[in-house]
C-alpha cells in the first residue's frame, strides 16, 4: 500500500512539474550563489539582446521597437513553460529572415498592414508549436534532415549578411524579385553613391565587436559597439536631418507624390465609412434574403469592389513613397532672402554650388512638410512604454496565406532552439523534454503576439552567453525580460542615435558563425546522397530567395526521394561459409556456394518499394541454380514488414513450393513474426520452417538432404578447415557423436516397440 501511494505521489508530482517546469528549479534560488549567478547572467544576456533585437526586427522588415517588444515577454514565458533552464528565447536571425520572406509579398515592409501580419504570424507559429507539443509530435522536426537544415542555414546566413550591405554602404535600392538581384543592385549603387561616414561607422563597429571578442568573450562587445558608435553619431551630427517645404523640392514628380499622399489621407476615412456601410448592407441582405439572392450578391459585389479599391490605393501610395524615398537629391543653399532648393542629383543649375551632401527623403507629412536626411541612417525615435495588450487581427484569407510559412518557421525555429538546448542539457546533465520545450516555445509566441511581438525562437549565441555567464535556472531569462522592460520604460531615448550600420554589423557578426562549408563537405563524405541534398538546398535557397520556404520544401522532398531510392534496392547478399567459420557475402569474398542450399540475407525493412526487388533476387538465384532445393532467408536485417511485403512472401513461398523448393526463415525479429502470426502466414508456410539461427536452418536442410550432403556441403564449417585443423577434428568428432546418439536413440525406440507388440 505504501509503495502504491509513493508511486501515485511521484506521478502527480511529475505531472505538476510538466505543467509548471519552474517548480523543478525555483527552490534552488534560495541558494544565494545560484541567485547571484542567475541575476548576473540575465543582465549579461540583456545587454546583448537589446541591440540585437532591434537589429533583427529591422532584418524582419519591422521598426526597431518591435524587436524590443519581442524581447521582453517571450523569454520570460519560454523560461516558465519550457524544460530548458538556460535556453535564451527572443528574436533570432533565421526566423527574422523567414518572417521578412513571408510578409514582403503581402505588404510593404514597416507599414501597419505588414506589422499586423507579423503579429498574426507569431500567433500561428505558437499555435502550431503548442499543438505539436500537446500531441507529443516533436519528432516531426526529424523530417527536416540534417543535410536540409545545413544547406538552408548556410544559405540563410549568406542571405542575411548580404541583405545588410545597403546599410553598410549607406545606399538605398528597391527590393528586386530575387535576392541576388537586390544584392547586385546594391553593389552597383555602392560603386557610385557610397556614404563614407556610414562605412566608417560600420568598420568601427566591426573592429569593436571582433576586438573585444578576442580580448575577452565575457565583455559585452555588442553593447560596447552600440554605445561607442551612438556617442560618435550624436557628437558629429551623423544623421544631419533637415525639414523642407513642398515648394523647396525642385521636382514635379516628387511634389505630385506628396500631394497624392495628402489626398489619400483625406480619402481613406471616407472609404472606411463606405466599406462599413456596404458591410452593413451585405449583412442585412444576407439576413433578409439569404446568401444566394441577387440582392445579397449585389451587396457583396459592392463591398468587394470598395475593399479592392481601398487595397489598391494603399499599395499604390506605398509603392510611390518607396520609389520616391530611393531618389537622391543635392541641396543648393539660398542667398539672402532666396531659400535653398533640393534638386535631383546631377540636375542642379550650372554654376550653383551644393553643400556637398547627398540627401534622401526620410518622411512625408500630410501637411506637405518633408524630412530630408543628408547623413547616415540611425534608429531614430523609439517609442517609450510597454506594448499594449491587443488581439492579433484574424482574417481567414490571410491565415491561409500565412499557414505554410508558419509551419516552416515553427519547425526551423524549434530545431534551432532544441539543438542548443540539447547541447546545454548534455553539459549540465539536466533532463530535457523536447515536447515540453515545444510547448514552451509555442506559448511564448502566442503570448508575444498579444503584446505586438513577431515570431521568436531560442538563440544559439545568447544561450551560449547565458550558460557561460553562469546561469543555473530559468530565472536568468526572467531577469533578462525585466531589464528589457526597464529599457522600454525609461531608456528608449538613448537608442535614437544608434547607427543603422552598427546594427547591420551586429547582424553580420551574429550569422557569420552559421556559415559552415566544412560540415557540408563532411555530410558528402558520410553519404553522397546527403551531400546532394545539402548542396541542392543551399543553391535553391540562394536562388529562390526571398521565397525561402521553397528551398526547404524542395530539399526535404529530395531527401525523402533519395531515401526511398536507397531503400528500394537494399543490399541482398548470398551467404557462404568463410574459412574463419562465419557466414559472409560469397561474391565479395569469392566463396564457394552450395548448389542445393542458398542462404540469402536481406539488409533492410521489407515494404512496398522494395518487395519486387527482393523477389527478383530470389527468383534470379532459383534460375541460376537448377539443383536448388532450399532457400534460407536470413532475416536479421529485416526490421519491419508491411502488407505488400507479407503478400509477396506468401506468393513466393507458393511459387517455390511448386518448383520443389522449400523457403526457410531464420533470425526474424519479433515484430516481423508478430505480423506473420496476425496474417496467418506463419501457419500457412509452416511453423517448422522458421528457425532461430542459421545453423538450425542448415541442420534442417542437411537432415532432409542426407548425411552425405552435409559432409561435403560448402556451408559446413568442417569443409572450410584444413584436414589437420583442431576445429575440424572436433567438429567431425561432434558429428560422429551425434550420429552415435541418434543411432542409439533409434535402437531404443525399436526395442520399446518390440516389448509393446511382442515377438514376431
Amino acid at each position: 500500500m505504501a509503495i502504491s501511494q509513493d508511486l501515485r505521489s511521484t506521478t502527480s508530482r511529475s505531472r505538476l512539474h510538466r505543467l509548471l517546469p519552474p517548480l523543478t528549479w525555483v527552490g534552488e534560488l534560495r541558494d544565494r550563489n545560484v541567485l547571484r549567478s542567475d541575476i548576473l547572467a540575465g543582465v549579461t544576456v540583456a545587454l546583448v539582446l537589446i541591440p540585437q533585437s532591434m537589429a533583427y526586427a529591422q532584418l524582419a522588415g519591422l521598426p526597431a521597437i518591435y524587436g524590443l517588444y519581442a524581447a521582453f515577454l517571450p523569454p520570460i514565458v519560454a523560461a516558465v513553460f519550457g524544460s530548458s533552464r538556460q535556453l535564451s528565447t527572443g528574436p533570432v536571425a533565421v526566423v527574422s529572415l523567414l518572417t521578412a520572406a513571408t510578409l514582403q509579398p503581402l505588404a510593404v515592409a514597416g507599414t501597419q498592414g505588414y506589422i499586423a501580419y507579423a503579429i498574426l504570424l507569431s500567433l500561428l507559429v505558437g499555435l502550431f508549436q503548442v499543438g505539436l507539443g500537446l500531441l507529443r509530435l516533436g519528432v516531426l522536426v526529424n523530417f527536416l534532415s540534417h543535410p536540409v537544415v545545413l544547406g538552408f542555414t548556410n544559405a540563410a546566413a549568406i542571405i542575411i549578411a548580404t541583405s545588410q550591405l545597403d546599410k553598410i554602404f549607406g545606399v538605398r535600392v528597391e527590393k528586386a524579385a530575387h535576392h541576388y538581384e537586390t544584392v547586385l543592385d546594391t553593389i552597383w549603387a555602392a560603386v557610385s553613391y557610397t556614404h563614407w561616414p556610414t562605412v566608417a561607422m560600420a568598420v568601427g563597429a566591426f573592429a569593436i565587436l571582433m576586438g573585444l571578442r578576442r580580448i575577452d568573450p565575457r565583455i559585452p562587445n555588442v553593447l560596447a559597439a552600440v554605445a561607442v558608435t551612438a556617442t560618435i553619431a550624436y557628437a558629429i551630427g551623423f544623421e544631419h536631418v533637415q525639414t523642407a517645404g513642398l515648394s523647396e523640392i525642385n521636382s514635379p514628380a516628387v511634389r505630385q507624390v506628396v500631394e497624392d499622399r495628402a489626398a489619400l489621407e483625406q480619402e481613406l476615412p471616407q472609404l472606411d465609412k463606405q466599406i462599413a456601410s456596404a458591410n452593413e448592407d451585405f449583412i442585412k441582405a444576407t439576413t433578409e434574403y439569404g446568401p444566394n439572392d441577387a440582392r445579397t450578391l449585389s451587396a457583396k459585389h459592392r463591398l468587394d469592389l470598395l475593399k479592392l479599391r481601398y487595397d489598391r490605393r494603399i499599395k499604390s501610395a506605398e509603392a510611390d513613397l518607396q520609389e520616391v524615398k530611393s531618389v537622391r537629391f543635392e541641396f543648393v543653399p539660398g542667398n539672402g532672402n532666396r531659400r535653398g532648393l533640393y534638386y535631383l542629383l546631377g540636375h542642379a543649375p550650372d554654376g550653383s554650388v551644393n553643400d556637398g551632401r547627398i540627401y534622401r527623403i526620410r518622411t512625408l507629412e500630410s501637411d506637405g512638410q518633408i524630412t530630408m536626411n543628408g547623413g547616415g541612417n540611425v534608429v531614430g525615435e523609439v517609442p517609450a512604454g510597454l506594448p499594449a495588450f491587443k488581439l492579433p487581427q484574424l482574417n481567414l484569407g490571410v491565415v491561409l496565406q500565412l499557414l505554410s510559412a508558419a509551419i516552416t518557421i515553427s519547425l526551423i525555429g524549434f530545431m534551432e532552439a532544441i539543438s542548443i538546448a540539447k547541447a546545454m542539457a548534455a553539459k549540465t546533465r539536466q533532463r530535457l523534454d523536447a515536447n515540453q520545450e515545444l510547448i514552451g516555445q509555442g506559448i511564448a509566441n502566442i503570448a508575444g503576439s498579444f503584446f505586438q511581438s513577431y515570431p521568436t525562437s531560442g538563440s544559439f549565441s545568447r544561450s551560449a552567453v547565458n550558460i557561460n555567464a553562469g546561469a543555473v535556472t530559468g530565472f536568468s531569462s526572467i531577469v533578462t525580460g525585466a531589464i528589457v522592460v526597464i529599457t522600454l520604460l525609461w531608456f528608449t531615448p538613448l537608442l535614437y542615435y544608434v547607427p543603422q550600420a552598427t546594427l547591420a554589423a551586429i547582424i553580420m557578426m551574429a550569422v557569420v558563425g552559421l556559415i559552415n562549408f566544412k560540415a557540408m563537405k563532411h555530410v558528402w563524405q558520410a553519404h553522397p546522397h546527403d551531400g546532394i541534398v545539402a548542396v541542392t538546398t543551399f543553391v535553391l535557397t540562394l536562388a529562390l530567395a526571398p521565397h525561402l520556404d521553397k528551398g526547404i520544401l524542395v530539399g526535404a522532398a529530395l531527401a525523402l526521394i533519395l531515401y526511398l531510392y536507397r531503400t528500394m534496392k537494399p543490399r541482398v547478399a548470398v551467404l557462404a561459409r568463410h574459412p574463419d567459420g562465419t557466414l559472409r557475402d560469397a561474391e565479395r569474398f569469392r566463396l564457394d556456394a552450395c548448389k542445393e542450399i542458398s542462404m540469402i540475407r536481406f539488409d533492410g525493412q521489407l515494404y512496398f518499394a522494395n518487395t519486387s526487388y527482393f523477389e527478383d533476387k530470389i527468383m534470379e538465384r532459383v534460375a541460376l541454380m537448377g539443383d536448388l532445393k532450399y532457400v534460407i532467408v536470413v532475416g536479421d536485417g529485416i526490421n519491419q514488414i508491411d502488407a505488400t511485403g507479407e503478400e509477396m512472401l506468401s506468393h513466393l513461398a507458393d511459387r517455390l513450393d511448386k518448383a520443389g523448393i522449400e523457403l526457410l526463415f531464420t533470425g526474424l525479429k519479433k515484430q516481423v513474426l508478430d505480423t506473420f502470426e496476425r496474417t496467418g502466414l506463419y501457419a500457412r508456410i509452416g511453423a517448422n520452417l522458421f528457425f532461430r539461427t542459421e545453423d538450425h536452418a542448415l541442420n534442417y536442410a542437411w537432415k532432409r538432404l542426407g548425411e552425405d550432403h552435409q559432409a561435403s556441403c560448402p556451408l559446413n564449417i568442417v569443409c572450410q578447415l584444413p584436414s589437420d585443423h583442431p576445429a575440424r577434428t572436433r567438429r567431425l568428432a561432434s558429428l560422429a557423436a551425434v550420429r552415435a546418439a541418434r543411432y542409439a536413440y533409434i535402437m531404443r525406440k525399436r526395442r520399446k516397440l518390440k516389448l509393446r507388440t511382442g515377438p514376431g
